[in-house]
C-alpha cells in the first residue's frame, strides 16, 4: 500500500494529534527531528504548536501521508522564506516517516510529494534542507538527488561529548 499525501490539510484535533504522536514516535526511535529520546508528546508539543502558528501566518505549509488506516504516517513541513533575497527557494524541515512504515520506501515517496508540493508554488526553484550528521541521512536525500552544499563542524550537540556536523543539502528545481 502506498500513503495519501496531503498539502496544507485542515488541522483538525485528529491531525495535531497524529502529527504529535508521529513526531514523539520517530524521536523516541532515534529520528533526527530536533528531539533526543526518550521524549514525550509534552516536549514535542511547543515545537508543533510553533509550526502550527507558522501555518496559520501562511510561512509554513504541512505536507502529511496518512497510510491505509488513515493515521498520520508522515509529515514534512514546507517554510517559505520572507527575505525578499531568498524567496526563490523554500526550506524543507520535520521530514519524518513513522517507525513502523519506515523500509517501505515511504521517505522517496514523502520526498517526491515534497517536491511536487514546492513546484505547485509560485517562483520556488529549490528546496533547501539541513539533516544531522552520522546517521547516513546525507546518503538517503543524495539518493533522491540532494547535494551537500554545506556542513558546519560539531554544530548539533546531541549530547555531551557527541557533537554532529550539520549538514546542508539542496536540491535545485529548475
Amino acid at each position: 500500500m502506498s500513503l495519501t499525501f496531503t498539502l496544507d490539510p485542515a488541522v483538525t484535533p485528529a491531525l495535531r494529534d497524529g502529527v504529535l504522536d508521529l513526531w514523539t514516535d520517530v524521536s523516541n526511535e532515534g529520528g533526527a527531528v530536533g528531539f533526543v529520546a526518550p521524549v514525550d508528546r509534552e516536549a514535542v508539543r511547543p515545537a508543533l504548536l510553533k509550526h502550527l502558528a507558522e501555518m496559520a501566518a501562511g510561512r509554513v505549509r504541512l505536507l502529511v501521508g496518512h497510510d491505509e488506516a488513515g493515521e498520520v504516517a508522515a509529515t514534512a513541513f514546507l517554510s517559505l522564506n520572507t527575505h525578499h533575497l531568498m524567496t526563490h527557494w523554500l526550506w524543507l524541515y520535520t521530514v519524518m516517516v513513522h517507525p513502523r512504515h519506515q523500509g517501505k520506501g515511504y521517505g522517496h515517496d514523502l520526498l517526491a510529494a515534497a517536491e511536487s508540493a514546492a513546484r505547485s508554488l509560485d517562483g520556488i526553484e529549490a528546496i533547501r534542507l539541513t539533516c544531522r550528521g552520522g546517521l547516513g541521512l546525507e546518503r538517503f536525500y543524495g539518493s533522491y538527488g540532494y547535494k551537500e552544499v554545506g556542513r558546519v563542524p560539531y554544530a548539533i550537540r546531541v549530547a555531551p561529548g557527541d557533537d554532529r556536523d550539520d549538514v546542508i543539502m539542496l536540491l535545485p528545481l529548475l
